[in-house]
């Protein structure tokens, strides 16, 4: 369980503001908004990796937290600024789970896993230790409280091409209640113009687009230093129980994929479905990867808490795709073993097992849990082509 920092609600009364610094722009501007509005802020920095080699050095250049920009910025705002080494820690808890999901045949969220189980929870801790009242960070997303419900809700950022509700969806009601995000009103624009009165370095920031852990390498090259056992080569099969190929781990797939198969069909060729079980990759058409139904466990409700019967929402089922219409259904109850049904009102393309589906109602985020693989009843005609299983 989180600590609850030492005061809540003082909005018009100068307060001691932790902000999450990374180094980039965002988290910048965030600490010169609440220091210019009277706040005394102190800046804290995460460092995720140890700084003494080139490679780690490429590692900082990509990652989301760069402690030499952070000091900088924090000296040029004349606050204090304090770094701490949880490489450990998000080894365990990111990159650790980031290999094992991809051997479970699924395609994890690490921004998703670093937010929940890493950032935030370390960041309120040492807001607690420095007597702070509250934590900042530079997200753009929003916070509100349900007087209603007692529960406090997580917004949509108003600039939508930047909006971070979805990798923000896991944090629960103490981490909601602790955390303010002042961007979450603006703009990317405005906050690179707000930097540029300020004169804070955001030129020299290039904003990441991909895992920061994984540096020059793609994952796959990453999965086989860190997990040699996901270098087994299997079969490709479709559909209709032909073996078309070999593949090179089932850990290296992921459902929707298309390029990189080196299959030829005669027609476009996607993963449907992963079965580590077997050791297969299933593959078919564009078409055979629509699905109007997914299981989502692992579950996280905002402010209105875990509804009782069936709601009509919006789902998204990864980052940059659009909200879709579905009907929401609790199937069972509990954080845990909780589960839902999610029912799309058109088929959906690619829902993808490990990867997040949040669901929505206008702006505001009602939850969202872990897509659950699809269980299917073994296809006879599968079994007979590829032979039984060892």
């Amino acid at each position: 369980m989180q600590p609850v920092l030492k005061k809540k609600n003082h909005e018009n009364k100068p307060l001691r503001i932790v902000v999450g610094m990374s180094g980039g722009v965002d988290s910048a501007v965030t600490a010169a908004l609440l220091k210019e509005a009277g706040h005394e802020v102190i800046g804290v920095t995460l460092t995720l990796w140890e700084d003494e080699n080139e490679e780690e050095k490429r590692w900082q250049d990509r990652s989301c937290c760069k402690v030499g920009l952070a000091r900088h910025v924090a000296k040029q705002l004349s606050i204090p600024h304090h770094s701490f080494n949880i490489q450990k820690l998000f080894q365990k808890e990111v990159i650790d789970d980031f290999c094992d999901t991809y051997l479970l045949g699924q395609t994890p969220n690490p921004c998703v896993r670093c937010n929940e189980r890493v950032k935030f929870g370390q960041l309120l801790t040492l807001a607690q230790k420095l007597e702070a009242d509250a934590l900042a960070t530079g997200h753009y997303s929003r916070i509100i409280y349900r007087p209603e419900t007692g529960r406090y809700a997580l917004l949509k950022g108003k600039d939508l091409n930047k909006d971070q509700s979805y990798f923000l969806y896991r944090l629960n009601q103490q981490q909601l209640s602790a955390t303010r995000f002042p961007l979450g009103g603006m703009t990317k624009e405005t906050v690179y113009q707000k930097a540029a009165e300020m004169d804070l370095p955001y030129e020299e920031i290039l904003e990441s687009q991909e895992v920061c852990f994984v540096t020059q390498k793609d994952y796959r090259s990453f999965l086989t230093e860190n997990r040699p056992e996901a270098a087994v080569p299997g079969e490709f099969v479709t559909t209709t129980g032909e073996v078309a190929g070999m593949h090179q781990g089932v850990a290296f797939y992921t459902v929707g994929q298309r390029r990189g198969l080196n299959i030829a069909l005669g027609e476009r060729t996607y993963v449907t479905r992963l079965e580590p079980e077997h050791n297969r990759v299933i593959i078919g058409s564009k078409k055979e990867l629509l699905q109007q139904d997914c299981m989502a466990t692992d579950l996280v409700w905002g402010g209105l808490g875990s509804p009782n019967e069936p709601i009509a929402v919006e789902a998204r089922i990864r980052h940059r795709a659009e909200t879709r219409p579905a009907t929401l259904s609790v199937v069972k109850k509990g954080p845990d073993s909780g589960s839902v049904k999610i029912h799309f009102h058109q088929p959906v393309e690619g829902i993808t097992p490990g990867q997040a589906v949040v669901f929505y109602q206008g702006d505001e985020v009602i939850g969202g849990g872990t897509i659950q693989p699809e269980k299917k009843a073994p296809d006879p005609m599968l079994v007979l082509k590829t032979g039984p299983e060892a």
